[in-house]
Parts: C-alpha cells; structure tokens; sequence
C-alpha cells in the first residue's frame, strides 16, 4: 500500500504500462519481421520447392508469442499497482481503463496475426 498520497505514482505506472507496451510491439514486429525473412528466402532459391514452414517461422512465432506474453503480464502488473493505490492518489474523473483496454486490444491482434500466419501456409 503506498503512502505517499502523490498522483504522480499512478501516472509513473501508467508510463510503465505504455513502455511494456511498446516493447510488446517491437518484439512483435521483430517477430514478424523474421518470418518473412524466410518466406523471403524461400523466393531467392533457384529452384522454388515445397514452402513449408522453416526455422524462421518458428521463431518469428515465438518473439510474436512472447510479445503476446509481456503485454498480458503488463496490464496484470498494473491492475495490481492500482490496487495499491488510495483513492486520495487518482485525480478525480480520472479513467485507468483505456490503457488496460489498448493493451488487452494489441493482445487480440497479436492472436490475430499468429492465426494468419498458421493458416497462410
């Protein structure tokens, strides 16, 4: 439980839910960024065979799984710091909600893009 009766505290873990965020989105990126890279090689052989799903894919799916992973934990974390929190410590008509929503929101999407690229195959 905090003691400080300081709104600055809740915006300090707002900033980290953003940052978390942020780094979610790269490792996505990353993630898709290397799955590509093998569809890309794939175009560059001379004699184009079966496109299965090579070692790229994998791990592009695993730096996607694991941003999925980082921002869930996110929203978790500061669910808890806002349980911490005195009501004397969040500013009248404030909302905490919209972070946690763009959160929970780039977490769907991210479901939504390891979907595709299992079915694109």
């Amino acid at each position: 439980m905090s003691d400080l009766n300081d709104p600055r505290v809740l915006f300090a873990a707002e900033r980290t839910l953003m940052a978390w965020n942020r780094t979610g989105l790269t490792l996505m990126a990353f993630g898709f960024l290397l799955e590509r890279f093998g569809l890309f090689l794939h175009m560059l052989r001379p004699m184009p065979g079966h496109m299965g799903r090579d070692f790229s894919f994998w791990i592009g799916i695993a730096f996607i799984s694991l941003a999925l992973i980082v921002i869930g934990y996110s929203v978790v974390h500061f669910r808890r710091v806002l349980k911490t929190l005195k009501p004397s410590e969040i500013p009248a008509r404030y909302t905490t909600w919209p972070g946690i929503a763009m959160n929970l929101t780039v977490v769907v999407l991210g479901m939504v893009l390891m979907a595709y690229l299992f079915y694109e195959l």
